[in-house]
């Protein structure tokens, strides 16, 4: 049996399309997380396919990527869906939609990135688009995986992650 220390916390990255940058948070916290973090995402809308530049990226970091799909948000507001313990927008669209209600009241924070599947425009474009958005979350998901999770409230981890969501890029 695990302790509460060595318990496995759940997260749930939501955008409208879950094609790029709920891909890219899923990914990044699975592979930087310890253990300690499942991560998931998922989409109000979703493309039905990942971005293309976003499985090269990732593949160039050397994470999995087979696994990685784009999918709708009910497949986790189903009774046999994980229990989450967060829930994170990454677009404002999906943070203005009426999400279904997760069971198990997680702990909810919103992480404005821009799209890079909205990015017009040469391969080379698209890529650096892909690149700001997984600097940015890279960034985040390191703030949010040295928070003592275990010692803090709802309350102060709800704030917690609005703050760590204000974070604006440096390297512009």
């Amino acid at each position: 049996m695990k302790t509460m220390a060595e318990r496995i916390f759940n997260v749930l990255f939501l955008c409208t399309g879950n094609s790029a940058r709920s891909i890219l948070a899923e990914a990044i916290l699975n592979h930087a997380g310890g253990g300690r973090f499942r991560a998931f995402s998922a989409g109000s809308h979703p493309a039905g396919s990942v971005n293309p530049f976003v499985l090269e990226l990732l593949g160039q970091q050397g994470m999995p990527v087979a696994e990685l799909r784009s999918k709708n948000w009910d497949e986790f507001a189903m009774p046999d869906a994980p229990r989450l313990d967060f829930v994170i927008t990454v677009c404002d669209r999906a943070a203005g939609e009426v999400c279904p209600v997760w069971p198990g009241q997680p702990v909810t924070a919103h992480w404005g990135i821009e799209d890079p599947a909205a990015v017009a425009g040469d391969d080379e474009l698209k890529r650096r688009a892909a690149t700001k958005a997984y600097r940015e979350l890279s960034t985040r998901i390191s703030l949010f995986i040295s928070l003592p999770i275990q010692k803090l409230d709802a309350m102060s981890l709800e704030r917690e992650l609005d703050a760590i969501g204000k974070l604006q890029d440096q390297s512009q």
